[in-house]
């Protein structure tokens, strides 16, 4: 007697699957070692000192181990995320991101996805039906501890692309507005490390906090290529279909993850404000347009506020809006020439 070959389809949810409520608790575990800490600086070059000089990052935290560039941790933590993500049409926007405690080379990050809003798309004519996801999203250390918070909503497809799924699961479950529009002032200040050494870092050449003012602009000359979005992704874990296959994108060109054109647009914040200290948090952060590979990014980074802290040093509140020159994906794709990409909203510590 043979047995009936049976097969079984592996992808990801829908938008009419997810329940308001459901948490995603089964994702790989990484821990971050030497090897990812390359591949970041290989991708973006960013200058943030501290992960890149190790003799300083043990002079200010103290901590034998090398620190891990918190756009490193952010995207590992927003790539653990993406099965709820699998079918995504676009991202929309980044919420109240703190970074509550540093990473450092050998940490382990797990990460806890929770569904907290699901709101239907108004339908249009021509349009499959896709619905905005509200994710609240929790990284804890190997030690329990909590690393980062957040909130992302991304646009995901429906199964039935003419789909009207109606009120979901309870009154109140498509507001998006549970997702927070800012960040607490004590939520900021608790999330400097206390035991860092800022007058280490302040001997160093240049602009420090004191001569960082409010209403200043910088807008940065060079322009980075977006490039290797795929193994970018891949790296992070992303399992998101668009990054990696054309025909999974409503433009029909893969559109690249929303963490790498913020990487690159913190490395030109570097070249801006090349002594940051860290970052602490994203007060939120909007995707104005799709980017794609081969797409010129650039950045005007504007100092919004500068707030004082008891340890001389002080938290600079910048904003970055990234500009895309169009390469040729985004072109066939039907795009612009040029287009605001990335409204960056971005706290800073700064000696």
């Amino acid at each position: 007697m043979t047995p009936q070959d049976t097969t079984i389809h592996i992808g990801g949810p829908w938008f009419e699957d997810l329940r308001v409520g459901q948490t995603i608790a089964d994702t790989p575990a990484v821990t971050l070692t030497d090897g990812h800490a390359a591949l970041h600086m290989a991708a973006f070059g960013d200058r943030m000192r501290l992960p890149l000089d190790h003799g300083l990052s043990n002079s200010v935290t103290e901590e034998p181990r090398a620190l891990i560039h918190p756009m490193l941790v952010s995207n590992m933590a927003i790539g653990q995320t993406t099965w709820a993500s699998f079918r995504v049409k676009a991202n929309l926007f980044y919420r109240g991101l703190v970074l509550r405690r540093p990473v450092f080379v050998g940490d382990t990050l797990s990460t806890v996805t929770k569904i907290v809003a699901l709101k239907q798309n108004a339908a249009k004519p021509g349009r499959a039906a896709t619905g905005l996801v509200g994710l609240e999203i929790t990284t804890t250390n190997q030690h329990g501890d909590i690393v980062l918070r957040f909130w992302r909503c991304p646009m995901v497809a429906c199964r039935d692309p003419n789909a009207n799924t109606g009120p979901r699961n309870q009154k109140g479950a498509d507001n998006l507005d549970v997702m927070p529009a800012d960040i607490a002032d004590a939520d900021l200040l608790a999330a400097v490390p206390a035991t860092w050494n800022l007058a280490a870092f302040r001997k160093l050449p240049g602009l420090h906090a004191a001569h960082v003012k409010a209403g200043t602009t910088y807008a940065v000359e060079a322009r980075d290529s977006v490039s290797g979005a795929p193994e970018i992704a891949r790296l992070t874990l992303n399992m998101a279909m668009t990054h990696f296959d054309a025909a999974a994108s409503i433009y029909g060109a893969r559109l690249v993850f929303g963490g790498h054109a913020i990487s690159i647009a913190s490395a030109q914040v570097l070249r801006a404000l090349p002594n940051i200290v860290t970052l602490i948090a994203w007060r939120g952060c909007d995707h104005l347009a799709p980017v794609f590979e081969n797409d010129m990014l650039s950045s005007r980074v504007s100092v919004e506020a500068v707030t004082p802290l008891a340890n001389g040093g002080a938290l600079v509140d910048l904003r970055v809006l990234v500009h895309a020159t169009r390469g040729a994906d985004a072109v066939a794709a039907g795009q612009s020439q040029a287009a605001d990409v990335l409204d960056w909203r971005v706290v800073c510590l700064m000696a």
